[in-house]
């Protein structure tokens, strides 16, 4: 058995990842800390669990995580790297969902998230957890970096291209602008995270529809930092996130000017490139997926269309929660301890 525990478990990521690891049959839940709800069930806070995990919450001074395999940090950021040295000394490995660990450079951490770095000399080893691009290093590492949800969407939705575009060799023709990418997305209000605010209140957020972090995103620099490595060249994006009235959800739409590859199938392209990975659906040529077709799955569905030789449009859907966070941290746990990546994660979507 695989002993986790959870730093953090009260917003809607840590809830989600109870519900996934309530269910694994290879998972032990050890402990679960918040400083908020110290001494209060699991299972009084979010009465869906009830009957499955009777753990409390306790302080974070008063856990002994030196007993986890695992353990995964459903926090703030900032928060993991004030304990990943302590850690990674008792031999316990580190799943971090939020961004301590994700940008390579911690100048540019302290750039877009306001703090120093605690650990910088931890980020040369720290994986950049998306399953489909990294398992061999998945499976070796301490310290597990787990993708943004937007960036999770709109990596996967251009990664059969940049795949293309390392495979031509550097070549002076590109396979695609690198320097035209635009990503336009939506996510529902759960992607905000279980806090109070104005701007989430439900009369705020009900039969509305707007556009947020136009002068910059924190996802921003990290897909940037991604398809750079994916691709070899330089990449600018054009990154514009909405906030949509539904729970939960990403629809990312990505509009890419083809180069080199305007002779290319890219449907086959895509087909070819995810025809082995278990939460990844390429549709049928022509198909819209909607965001209701993943709702608590830890699938992404992909459609790619042509309006013309040199245009691509990308559409890609995830739930936020589960493979934009919580179920992809389960699967990159899986591969971690040589468990059968699809365990724990076959719930199908739920419709309506």
């Amino acid at each position: 058995m695989i002993r986790a525990g959870i730093v953090g478990g009260t917003g809607y990521t840590g809830a989600e990842l109870l519900r996934l690891l309530a269910q694994h049959p290879a998972v032990e839940l050890v402990a679960i800390t918040s400083r908020g709800v110290a001494g209060t069930r699991v299972d009084r806070l979010f009465t869906s669990l009830r009957g499955r995990i009777g753990l409390t919450f306790v302080e974070p001074s008063a856990t002994h995580f030196e007993r986890c395999d695992v353990v995964f940090f459903a926090t703030p950021h900032g928060v993991a790297m004030s304990q990943a040295r302590e850690l990674l000394a008792a031999g316990v490995r580190i799943i971090d969902l939020a961004a301590d660990f994700r940008l390579r450079d911690a100048a540019e951490f302290e750039r877009w998230y306001k703090m120093p770095h605690a650990c910088p000399d931890l980020l040369a080893e720290a994986v950049y957890a998306l399953p489909e691009t990294a398992r061999d290093s998945i499976r070796q590492a301490r310290v597990i970096a787990m993708p943004g949800c937007y960036p999770t969407s709109v990596l996967l939705g251009l990664l059969p291209l940049a795949r293309l575009e390392k495979q031509s060799g550097g070549r002076q023709a590109s396979v695609v602008d690198w320097h035209g990418i635009i990503a336009d997305c939506k996510s529902g209000v759960s992607g905000a995270g279980r806090k109070v605010e104005v701007d989430l209140l439900a009369a705020e957020v009900s039969d509305n529809f707007r556009a947020y972090g136009l002068a910059g995103h924190r996802h921003h620099p990290e897909i940037e930092q991604q398809l750079r490595l994916a691709t070899g060249r330089s990449v600018q994006l054009t990154f514009v996130p909405h906030l949509v009235p539904m729970v939960r959800g990403i629809h990312s739409t990505l509009y890419l000017r083809l180069e080199s590859a305007g002779d290319q199938d890219l449907q086959q392209l895509y087909e070819a490139c995810y025809r082995d990975e278990p939460f990844v659906d390429v549709m049928p040529a022509g198909s819209c997926p909607d965001t209701r077709s993943v709702r608590g799955s830890n699938i992404a569905r992909i459609a790619v269309h042509r309006p013309s030789r040199n245009q691509a449009i990308v559409l890609v859907v995830e739930d936020n929660l589960v493979k934009g966070a919580a179920g992809q941290a389960v699967q990159a746990m899986n591969i971690a301890f040589g468990r059968p990546e699809t365990q724990g994660l076959t719930q199908l979507p739920l419709l309506p």
